[in-house]
């Protein structure tokens, strides 16, 4: 069977098919077909022309379809996630996870599609202005062009759709070309809404196409989530649309003097699970751990034993918390940056091995800051831990980086806490736990080069809009 794609609410098939299988074992998890050039022109023409159509659309109709997208994904929850794990490789018990979260992500947008509203202003401050008044409206850029990564295929395109759906924008998405069943399988539930012709496309298409779409002015607004270097190509060949960025980073957790031993079973537990579950294959998965000397030995200690009881091998065992990586060619990477930090000096504490796509959970301590394993994205299943002689040592060393995306704090000292909130260079701090805590509704984003502009629905919902005043006269104040 052929998994068809979405043009403008209607199935279609191509003729270039796509098989598309799992990391782990080859196995096919299920065939589509890129879309034909006629049918993206189809698409983009439908979502112009939809624009007034989507913007005018009745905010309980716009909640409607976001209800009724959660809700039947809810519903066929299991096959879901047995799906993402198919395709991506991730194992089934985080597959379930991102299948709740895209739940929850689409009923906050139907929640947010109610309160939608403006703002009003008196202007009476000064005189000339008397018996005036504004109304502050946000209205919709235009059609969005949203292109998804593959580390999360369901959630992350849900934190493209649902925040378009509920402003009132028409959206043309990407899946990425590894997974593109869990976006398409999300395509057939809007089918069942009563959104407008034009409201949404799904389309599997080359990264070549889809350049070409970045290109076209009737997408005024394209929301990209994926590498640095291409992220940055786009907002730089486009400097006239308005272009949002998630790009990633090396995540940095720091674990202050403060912490007792219950405190740094935690700590150590929250670093091994969330240094390697997806694969280290997430944008704020623990890469960087920067401990006080005062407790590094025993955090070392915990956080090896914690990764040596990670449970590896097939993602489709509810029992596997690390599986493969999206493809063999990711794994042979990560294993070069390691062998990278160790020819410069760096110890592995556990692991250290690949098995054509999967590579084992790996600690590694004493490494160089110019190294890759150090320095950039490793997005793979590996962990460095260093030693501080100070917070804010460990503060300065967060910051030597070129990325922003998050960092956690694992302190009990308030002063630390907020100081940590006023010297980190990140789009966010999370105090008690790892940098890769992400609740769907709060503002989520980076600087520098982890990218530009916020995801969580209501913070993307401005992005994707902007004011419009409405000015009143003659108003009794």
């Amino acid at each position: 069977m052929t998994t068809p794609y979405w043009v403008a609410g209607e199935p279609r098939t191509g003729t270039d098919v796509v098989a598309v299988r799992s990391p782990f074992d080859g196995a096919e998890a299920g065939r589509t077909t890129n879309a034909t050039a006629e049918d993206v022109e189809a698409a983009v023409s439908a979502a112009h022309r939809s624009r007034a159509a989507c913007a005018a659309l009745p905010a309980h109709a716009r909640a409607a379809a976001l209800d009724h997208v959660s809700r039947r994904l809810a519903e066929r929850s299991e096959e879901v996630a047995a799906l993402i794990t198919a395709e991506s490789g991730k194992p089934l018990k985080w597959a379930r996870l991102e299948v709740a979260r895209a739940v929850s992500t689409f009923r906050w947008g139907a929640e947010e599609a109610r309160r939608w509203s403006g703002s009003l202003q008196r202007l009476d401050t000064d005189p000339a202005a008397t018996g005036r008044m504004a109304l502050v409206r946000r209205v919709p850029r235009g059609p969005v062009l949203g292109i998804a990564p593959f580390n999360f295929p369901l959630n992350l395109v849900a934190h493209k759709v649902a925040p378009a759906i509920a402003a009132g924008a028409p959206i043309v998405l990407k899946p990425a070309p590894a997974t593109p069943l869990s976006a398409l399988l999300l395509g057939e539930i809007l089918g069942e809404t009563d959104l407008p012709a034009g409201a949404w496309s799904v389309l599997p298409v080359p990264n070549e196409v889809a350049a070409q779409l970045v290109q076209d002015p009737r997408l005024p607004v394209v929301s990209f989530t994926g590498s640095v270097p291409v992220g940055w190509s786009i907002r730089e060949s486009v400097p006239r649309k308005h272009v949002t960025l998630e790009l990633g980073g090396n995540a940095a957790a720091v674990v202050a003097p403060d912490q007792d031993d219950a405190a740094l079973d935690w700590a150590a537990s929250r670093i091994a699970t969330f240094a390697m579950y997806q694969a280290g294959q997430s944008c704020i998965s623990v890469q960087r751990v920067f401990a006080h000397r005062t407790v590094a030995a025993a955090l070392t200690d915990r956080v090896v034993e914690a990764v040596g009881k990670l449970v590896t091998g097939d993602p489709t065992d509810d029992a596997t918390d690390v599986g493969p990586l999206i493809d063999e060619q990711a794994a042979r990477r990560v294993e070069s940056w390691v062998q990278e930090a160790v020819a410069a000096g760096a110890r592995v504490l556990t692991s250290g091995t690949r098995d054509g796509a999967s590579y084992a959970p790996t600690v590694l301590t004493d490494v160089p800051a110019d190294v890759k394993v150090s320095c950039e994205e490793v997005f793979g299943p590996v962990v460095v831990l260093e030693t501080v002689d100070s917070v804010d040592e460990a503060f300065a060393r967060v910051n030597d980086s070129r990325f922003g995306l998050q960092a956690g704090v694992f302190t009990r000292d308030l002063q630390v806490a907020f100081r940590a909130a006023q010297v980190l260079e990140v789009g966010g701090v999370v105090v008690g736990d790892v940098p890769s805590f992400r609740a769907d509704q709060m503002p989520y984003g980076g600087v520098k080069d982890s990218g530009t502009g916020r995801e969580g629905v209501h913070a993307a919902m401005e992005d994707l809009t902007e004011e419009r005043v409405l000015v009143l006269t003659g108003i009794d104040v």
